[in-house]
């Protein structure tokens, strides 16, 4: 199989709201999710030969958990020498107001 662009699923606010309350009562202390800017995330995207986006957790060495994204072409490899994408802005601290999504 070979990527094309069009993977993943657009899934409702009820669906979304139930799959994150389930990982919340789940990780009742964890990080909620992760902002990342559309400029950051489109000069990813944008790379020559790059359909998609690959979200790897992480952990700094601090401690912290965070996210790695990388590019990915249509073979279905990651673009280990393009932009890779880290130091996304937790939630929480940060998560906006009480949402269906977030609370």
């Amino acid at each position: 199989m070979s990527f094309n662009g069009n993977e993943g699923s657009f899934i409702s606010i009820d669906e979304a709201s139930d799959e994150t309350r389930n990982y919340r009562t789940a990780n009742p202390d964890g990080v909620k999710g992760f902002f990342v800017g559309k400029n950051k995330l489109n000069d990813v995207l944008n790379q020559t030969g790059c359909v998609g986006v690959r979200i790897y957790n992480s952990i700094l060495n601090d401690g912290t958990k965070q996210v790695v994204i990388v590019g990915v072409t249509s073979n279905e490899n990651d673009m280990e020498n393009g932009l890779i994408l880290n130091h996304t802005i937790l939630c929480p601290p940060v998560c906006g107001i009480a949402n269906q999504i977030n609370s």
